[in-house]
């Protein structure tokens, strides 16, 4: 079956060169952006219920641009003035250049990972004696908490924000023949929102492994799995299959 429609379980690109409008002007399919999930903060008394005090650490790891605007939106909710010499270990480049909008990089010290969490481990064991705190989400990875335990270092994990279901009743009446997901909260979200959902004909994108065991295990199934060898983004296999399954259109 061809494919005319895309629905992207994500925000709009913010970029006018995405690959996804590319896709769609190139293609001529339709796609729209939804988020099935959002992110919602955590006030400042449910962190002081986790027992966290800001004064306490000397040094910030932080993982996702989410973490950044979350801790200081806490640290400003505190009256918690964010001392000079506090240390930020960035989990990426896109992180630590995003800190940017908070402090003056030049007059920090921030440490740089190259992409994954482990890739932080020789910067932490250089600086093992600092108290580190991880503002993170309600759905930490367990990369984080294994690299840190295996390092030994005096850190703690905090819950800034969640990741919540968003409310979709407005698509109900609304088909598309492809449904892109990237997380499993992604595809909760779908069954929270319509309990009832059969997949027919629509075509089931996912990218990631976690992603495509919690479609499995709603028993979807799973038509375009990214990332592949071949196909090492989700535009790229979304493309892959629309030019197979729009042959001779």
């Amino acid at each position: 079956m061809k494919v005319k429609t895309i629905l992207v379980s994500q925000p709009e690109p913010k970029v006018e060169n995405s690959p996804y409008f590319e896709l769609q002007q190139k293609h001529k399919v339709k796609i729209d952006f939804r988020p099935f999930i959002h992110i919602e903060g955590v006030n400042a008394k449910e962190i002081r219920l986790q027992k966290i005090d800001l004064n306490h650490y000397t040094a910030i790891i932080l993982t996702s641009r989410n973490a950044v605007d979350h801790f200081f939106r806490v640290a400003d909710e505190m009256r918690f003035k964010v001392p000079e010499g506090l240390k930020y270990f960035c989990q990426s480049e896109a992180v630590a250049f995003y800190l940017q909008k908070y402090v003056v990089y030049r007059k920090r010290k921030i440490y740089v990972g190259p992409k994954d969490f482990a890739d932080l481990s020789p910067l932490i064991k250089k600086y093992k004696d600092e108290k580190f705190l991880l503002p993170a989400s309600d759905q930490l990875n367990a990369d984080a908490p294994n690299t840190l335990n295996n390092l030994k270092v005096d850190w703690t994990a905090a819950v800034f924000y969640k990741t919540v279901m968003s409310d979709l009743s407005d698509l109900a009446d609304v088909y598309y023949d492809v449904l892109a997901f990237f997380s499993p909260t992604g595809i909760k979200s779908l069954y929270k929102n319509f309990p009832g959902f059969e997949q027919n004909n629509t075509r089931i994108a996912v990218f990631g492994s976690t992603t495509q065991k919690e479609a499995l295990d709603h028993g979807l199934r799973i038509d375009i799995l990214a990332p592949t060898p071949d196909t090492p983004s989700m535009t790229m296999a979304l493309e892959k299959y629309i030019v197979e399954a729009n042959k001779g259109k």
